[in-house]
């Protein structure tokens, strides 16, 4: 999995370079969408291979061949990775991937969350439905302004609007945890001010989501919104996850990958929506 991620994050600072290069301010974080989404797909591909006979309990029971459809994910997310980082027909992988981040969310996560009603479980579905959005966020983009891919970045924003504020709102009501995406692990004890950043980090999610719901300053919110959750991604979650690789316990490392790919996941699909042209500016 660190690998895949470190082989990405090559490819996509090569990809990315001219772009990054001819960017102003936080447009320069904004040039690095495609490298902060598809990174993580790179590091969750590796897992499906590298933990693939232990990832076949989450293939629903009515569905044969388990292990042939965990590789076979594997591989998707793989070339959706490469696909995304150098921009090469993202307008298939962008929609693909969204495709198959919703068909999770129905056949897996939305039932579960349903059956036990948890709070992380409502968080991984909405996790998932953002990431698609994401995706087919891209895939419009990628379109290049037709009606079919403006129909793409309308549905993603509308689910990455939800999402945000979702995530906000958790934010605040659980102002210890890892901002971004609000799963069980709390902020090490060594991040000053902990509550605060859980706070502001609530406040922008939730302030970034009306916006994309509204199409109104998207490119303005979601610029600032992502550019900040990149910084939480190399401020909090590289120490967290040096800290995890260290570890002796192949699970620790696993944990480790799993929060950081996530969270920069996240940050690249918010950061998608600022690449979007709808709305006010």
């Amino acid at each position: 999995m660190s690998a895949a991620g470190l082989v990405l994050l090559v490819i996509g600072l090569l990809a990315a370079r001219n772009n990054f290069a001819q960017a102003r301010g936080l447009d320069k974080i904004v040039a690095l969408t495609n490298l902060c989404f598809a990174l993580p797909l790179a590091v969750f591909g590796a897992e499906h291979f590298s933990a693939g006979a232990f990832m076949t309990g989450m293939v629903p029971p009515y569905i044969p061949w388990h292990l042939f459809w965990i590789y076979f994910v594997g591989f998707a997310l793989i070339a959706a990775s490469l696909s995304i980082a150098t921009r090469i027909q993202v307008r298939w992988s962008g929609l693909l991937f969204g495709i198959m981040m919703f068909a999770f969310v129905a056949m897996l996560h939305f039932p579960g969350a349903i059956k036990s009603g948890g709070r992380i479980l409502w968080t991984i579905v909405f996790r998932e439905m953002s990431f698609g959005g994401g995706g087919w966020v891209l895939a419009g983009v990628a379109t290049g302004g037709s009606r079919g891919g403006k129909t793409l970045i309308t549905v993603g924003r509308v689910l990455i609007g939800i999402t945000a504020i979702f995530f906000g709102v958790q934010h605040f009501l659980h102002p210890l945890g890892l901002p971004g995406v609000p799963l069980e692990k709390e902020m090490p004890l060594w991040v000053p001010a902990r509550p605060v950043i859980d706070y502001l980090t609530g406040a922008g999610l939730i302030v970034a989501g009306l916006c994309f719901l509204s199409a109104q300053k998207m490119r303005v919110a979601a610029t600032y919104l992502g550019s900040w959750i990149v910084l939480m991604v190399v401020v909090i979650y590289t120490p967290v996850l040096i800290g995890a690789l260290v570890d002796p316990s192949t699970g620790v490392k696993v944990e480790g990958l799993n929060y950081f790919a996530d969270t920069l996941l996240f940050g690249g699909v918010i950061l998608s929506l600022a690449r979007a042209k709808i709305g006010s500016d």
